[in-house]
């Protein structure tokens, strides 16, 4: 990119949301952030705008197309253009089996993990083409290996994936990628260990435990400049990939910068 690029990045008030803001801040880059949480959202603008970088916010929930044709509004207004959208925000619960099921819950999961995408990228898709520019879902290992309870968060992933491939065939000008993050040391980590208890089978339970007992999850920072190497950076030819945070490729993207 020859002009100072533009991010619309979602799920930012805390985590690799947060992380990710913050490393796109120290790098220049021009932020519209979104969470529904207004005063964590705040506080990583305010750290953001603290190195130097112009940054918005929307408040809202994202499976709104009201949220979405906002986030698109603001990073047109203030700066004109759309480089890139990362799409960060995600919810895991309802965490229990598919004979359980409750309709409200799996909705508001499908809303935010896969309605939010959609909307915001149709939003975006006609100033993403002016600039060929570049989408990220940030997808998950659970969206091709079954996690039992986890059914409304590995479904909404799964098509999340799926919407990156169908992207890459209908948009050629926008580059769409899905990203495996990983195991990150994030709020989601500490919902499993506090809410699967009893409800995830135990082996399951017992991995995530250890995950965090033995010091096995990542830093969001050091996952951040990963995904925001894909966002400034993912190459043409990967479009419709589902890539993870190990592929040797990305480490050629990061020392782009």
């Amino acid at each position: 990119m020859t002009e100072t690029p533009v991010l619309i990045l979602t799920g930012a008030s805390r985590g690799l949301g947060a992380a990710t803001a913050f490393e796109a801040a120290q790098r220049g880059v021009r932020l519209v952030l979104n969470a529904r949480d207004g005063t964590r959202l705040a506080q990583v603008a305010a750290r953001c705008r603290g190195v130097g970088t112009a940054v918005h916010i929307v408040v809202g929930d994202i499976g709104r197309a009201a949220t979405a044709a906002r986030l698109v509004e603001t990073a047109l207004h203030h700066f004109g253009a759309i480089h890139s959208v990362i799409h960060n925000a995600g919810v895991l619960p309802p965490i229990a089996p598919v004979a359980q099921a409750d309709a409200e819950a799996w909705e508001a999961n499908w809303r935010t993990n896969l309605l939010g995408p959609v909307l915001l990228n149709a939003a975006a898709l006609p100033h993403l083409r002016r600039t060929q520019g570049r989408i990220v879902h940030v997808s998950t290992g659970a969206a091709v290996r079954p996690v039992p309870t986890w059914g409304a968060y590995s479904t909404s992933k799964a098509g999340l994936n799926h919407l990156t491939r169908i992207l890459a065939v209908e948009e050629p000008q926008v580059t769409t990628v899905a990203f495996r993050p990983g195991i990150v040391d994030t709020d989601m980590q500490a919902l499993i260990r506090e809410q699967g208890a009893g409800v995830m089978p135990p082996d399951e339970y017992a991995r995530f435990v250890r995950y965090y007992e033995e010091g096995r999850l990542r830093p969001p920072e050091e996952i951040a400049r990963l995904l925001l190497a894909l966002a400034l950076h993912a190459r043409a030819e990967w479009s419709g990939e589902f890539i993870a945070f190990d592929d040797p490729r990305l480490q050629e993207l990061v020392d782009l910068r």
